[in-house]
């Protein structure tokens, strides 16, 4: 099982638009797939489950101490389930830091049913801050997946997520935390975008993927609608683009 966290502090970069569609690119290429939203403004569970609100959520899971198979839910996508967020996960940060283990809590919650996991794939969508939720988010997963728009300052901030990913794997005792991948996003083929990617695969490497996601406006209606593009978009740009990344993902299994 890959437990994959989708992270940048720097909003504007599509992280929640790609984990939600690496969730359900996944999905349909067979991977059972559990989408944990770990962001108080829930874009990831409109997405999936549209505007009505979850009885039982992340919030409940880290501090209410249901267990994890109480908060999860099923979605309209064939094997994919997803813990929602709400509003009040926003308050959760500062009961979070009087916690004992609450810099862990995430990881802690998923341990305890760890036997009973039926995933390929948990993916959890953190929120664009380095606070207590990501901390969280980072702790529980063993991957790190980077977006990175192909916009001006893109890269800005970069060094501080990566020195949070040391700290967190180091004090909280995660050895096989690692960022296993940065992908390139809303590129609209100008030149910044153009150096962008360049600087971006000069900083990461080979840990960059190929595929480099377009700015297309099917994307975005997508998520607008609470679908995948795959499913309301399918022969877009967008769509195309995300199917190629989720091949690249699973290609590195």
């Amino acid at each position: 099982m890959r437990k994959i966290v989708i992270a940048n502090q720097k909003g504007g970069v599509a992280k929640t638009t790609t984990a939600v569609n690496l969730a359900a690119g996944l999905a349909l290429r067979g991977r059972r797939v559990l989408l944990i939203d770990m962001d108080p403004q829930a874009n990831s569970t409109f997405a999936v489950m549209g505007t009505t609100p979850p009885k039982l959520s992340v919030y409940d899971l880290l501090i209410r101490d249901r267990d994890l198979p109480e908060v999860v839910h099923t979605t309209a996508q064939p094997l994919l389930d997803i813990v929602p967020s709400t509003i009040d996960l926003a308050g959760a940060e500062v009961e979070l830091i009087s916690r004992v283990g609450g810099q862990s809590r995430l990881r802690t919650k998923l341990t305890e049913v760890q036997e009973e996991l039926i995933y390929d794939y948990i993916l959890i969508d953190a929120p664009p801050s380095l606070g207590f939720l990501t901390i969280n988010a980072l702790a529980a997963a063993d991957e790190v997946l980077i977006p990175v728009s192909t916009s001006i300052f893109a890269l800005n901030g970069i060094a501080m997520l990566e020195s949070t990913i040391k700290q967190v794997r180091r004090e909280l005792n995660c050895p096989h935390l690692r960022i296993s991948g940065v992908l390139c996003t809303i590129y609209d083929n100008t030149n910044v975008a153009r150096d962008v990617v360049a600087e971006t695969q000069r900083h990461f490497g080979d840990l960059v993927f190929k595929t480099i996601i377009p700015k297309n406006v099917k994307v975005e209606e997508a998520h607008s609608r609470s679908e995948s593009v795959f499913s309301y978009a399918g022969d877009s740009k967008g769509a195309e683009a995300y199917r190629d990344f989720v091949e690249e993902v699973l290609s590195r299994e």
